[in-house]
């Protein structure tokens, strides 16, 4: 006799007592037990009569590496830094090194030496990815293909198929067309990032073959991979994305042919710039028709009177089609007005060199010190210094700077950028003015300004921090207002200076009213016991990846 199972499970549920089951109780048995002997067999009956289901293929291999195997003790150090990735948080205290930290290093200075990662640790690896977007570039570089094949065969790790233009460096080989034809959006942008490093022509011939039938979006995030390798080459079909119909397309297009200086574009811009900005000989300031109520300055800056040569800026009075086209945007953010939001953009897209002859053959510190009648000097030099920026011109970007010895300004109240402008300095350069900037003014304004700095530290960088932190200890500084920079130097100093800096690790002695008084001693003791603990365990680990490959696993 069989029972329907839904009645079966209805009883169940509702208990015997409420809901009679269809079942016939034996000789001393009870309701109970007979609806379980009855489950019981309906159970066998129904898994005889399953249909088997049809057996999924097996997945395909996964992908060789060519790539030479972690040493054995850069393989024991990975494992060990993805075991600990979760276990530290956020407020920590004692002399241990953070090992959460130093996981995005030792995967970029794995990558640089070309080690593939361990198969064993993949699942891992990808976990450490899933959890930190930051880790995603060079974890899956170092996953290569064998980590984009895993992550097919599990949802969780999708945004790995979904690799950005870092993972691509993972990839050898031709040009695959049907990635492009056929892939997800990220996929094809990987696939087209890979094919503009290797030839910046075929992949702008690629883009400019699908450019009309692909959406906004995707001709947004298109677009923006010419920017490496960006040169005049590229200048037609920026040219032709200027009658783009997205809005964001042109003023991307417009601020590509403005990082070109020869650019039409550029040319175009320049010629509005010199009908705005120009050198006022005879020292009269004069009236530049500024009328914007929002864009006004005080009386005092609009009726200087200091003799000499000085800049004069008559902004424009409209925003023609033309401007519009070029990428001058024509509503205004909100508090600024409409005249020095047009100028400000026409500046920035003008090409510096053009400055000079306009000057009178002025160096740029030269223009840069010259006096800006009317008020106009903040909207002039913020707009010369985003110029520097995009067009990478350290000589203006030193100008503008000036010297790190200066006081800064509170924040708000400037028209410099010093960390945006120091991008646009050679490496060493930086470093030094970043230096030079901490000796004076100390660590309170400079935690922006290490950001742009190249890793490691250069020495003269790497000794003013370390004094800069060890005269706030001095001087009873409280402790945990330099956490972050003490956080940046145990990532960014030179290894090589733990021995140098072994002095530091010994604990003040408490003095009534002092930092120690408040237990600010022992975090400082502790602070720099990590660091030269880190500095060390960095050294460490670079020896660990320099050491002789092991065997494929």
């Amino acid at each position: 006799m069989t029972h329907p199972w839904d009645e079966l499970v209805t009883s169940a549920l509702l208990g015997t007592a409420r809901r009679m089951p269809p079942v016939r109780a034996r000789d001393g048995q009870d309701t109970a037990a007979a609806l379980l002997d009855a489950a019981a067999v309906e159970t066998v009956r129904r898994r005889a009569g399953a249909v088997p289901a049809v057996a999924r293929a097996r997945p395909d291999p996964a992908p060789g590496d060519v790539r030479p195997p972690l040493p054995p003790a850069a393989r024991r150090r990975l494992s060990l830094l993805l075991a600990d990735r979760g276990s530290t948080g956020g407020g920590r205290r004692g002399a241990a090194p953070d090992l959460t930290e130093l996981l995005p290093q030792w995967l970029a200075a794995a990558n640089r030496h070309g080690y593939q990662a361990p198969p064993a640790l993949l699942p891992a690896l990808l976990e450490a990815a899933r959890a930190r977007t930051d880790l995603r570039p060079e974890a899956l570089v170092l996953g290569g293909p064998r980590a984009r094949w895993l992550a097919g065969l599990n949802p969780q790790w999708k945004f790995a198929l979904r690799s950005g233009p870092a993972a691509s460096r993972a990839a050898a080989g031709p040009a695959d067309t049907r990635v492009w034809e056929e892939g997800l959006f990220a996929e094809r942008a990987a696939h087209l990032t890979s094919l503009r490093r290797r030839d910046p022509a075929a992949a702008r011939e690629l883009l400019a073959g699908v450019w009309p039938t692909e959406r906004a979006e995707d001709r947004l995030m298109f677009l923006d991979v010419l920017r490496e390798g960006l040169s005049a080459a590229d200048e037609p079909f920026l040219e032709g994305a200027l009658d783009d119909r997205s809005r964001n397309v042109r003023a991307t297009a417009a601020e590509l042919l403005s990082a070109l200086p020869g650019s039409a574009l550029a040319a175009r811009m320049a010629e509005r710039a010199r009908s705005c900005v120009s050198l006022d000989r005879t020292g009269d300031t004069g009236d530049t028709g500024r009328t914007d109520a929002t864009d006004r300055t005080s009386a005092t800056s609009a009726t200087r009177t200091s003799e000499g040569p000085r800049i004069t800026v008559e902004a424009p009075h409209e925003c023609d089609k033309d401007m519009q086209r070029d990428g001058v945007v024509v509503k205004p953010p909100s508090g600024r007005g409409e005249r020095s939001w047009w100028l400000s953009q026409i500046v920035e897209a003008a090409p510096l060199a053009a400055w000079r002859e306009r000057f009178g053959g002025r160096s740029p510190a030269g223009i840069v010190a010259l006096p800006v009648t009317d008020g106009w000097q903040p909207e002039l030099h913020a707009a010369w210094c985003r110029a520097a920026v995009r067009q990478r011109d350290a000589e203006w970007a030193r100008a503008l700077l000036g010297p790190a010895s200066e006081p800064p300004a509170a924040e708000g109240t400037s028209w410099r950028d010093p960390a945006k402008l120091l991008s646009a300095l050679p490496a060493e350069e930086r470093a030094e003015w970043v230096a030079e900037f901490v000796s004076a003014h100390g660590l309170s304004d400079a935690f922006r300004l290490l950001g742009v700095c190249a890793v490691p530290w250069a020495e003269p960088l790497g000794r003013a921090i370390v004094d800069a932190l060890d005269t706030a200890r001095d001087a009873g500084g409280y402790p945990w207002s330099f956490s972050g920079v003490m956080g940046l130097a145990e990532r960014c100093l030179d290894p090589a200076q733990a021995d140098r800096l072994e002095v530091l690790t010994a604990q003040p002695q408490e003095q009534d009213g002092g930092p120690a008084a408040a237990g600010a001693g022992a975090y400082w003791g502790e602070a720099f016991q990590r660091l030269v603990g880190t500095l060390r365990l960095r050294a460490t680990m670079l020896a660990e990846l320099s050491g002789p490959a092991g065997r494929p696993a």
